[in-house]
């Protein structure tokens, strides 16, 4: 017997159900990250602050359902708008279908385990501090290079 196509092996990214299209999300919480952008260049640079909603041991929003009402700023995918996040990691899983790349071996849909994001080294886990601690001013000081 041929063993099933997965989802998105096989629809869109605009056919997806929303089920399908939040069980996109690896976990990773590298979109929670604290960004700044050049004004000049428009490069963005990441930081090792997260959004203060952010639990930094499982990499998860704790008010993900009522986020856009705590920050109004947070950021939102849709099909429609993956290619306006220039942004997003290279190992987006959004990013990546949207480019036509495969999901790689450690994301939750293809191991089947979710802590595979994290043992592979990919997601922000015990990485990061929450924006909170850190006064916006000395944002400038907190600019990684680790992203992929």
């Amino acid at each position: 017997m041929i063993a099933q196509i997965p989802f998105w092996q096989r629809k869109r990214l605009d056919e997806m159900t929303p089920s399908e299209w939040e069980s996109l999300c690896d976990g990773c919480g590298k979109c929670c990250l604290a960004k700044l952008e050049d004004e000049d260049t428009g490069d963005v640079y990441y930081t090792d602050l997260v959004c203060r909603y952010m639990d930094t041991e499982t990499c998860g929003c704790t008010v993900y359902s009522t986020r856009l009402e705590k920050v109004p700023a947070c950021t939102v995918l849709t099909p429609g708008t993956v290619s306006d996040y220039h942004w997003l990691p290279f190992t987006c899983a959004y990013r990546t279908l949207a480019e036509d790349r495969p999901l790689a071996d450690w994301h939750p849909l293809r191991s089947g385990d979710p802590a595979t994001v994290h043992q592979a080294g990919v997601s922000v886990q015990n990485r990061v501090t929450s924006e909170a601690e850190i006064p916006e001013q000395d944002w400038e000081d907190h600019i990684i290079h680790w992203i992929l």
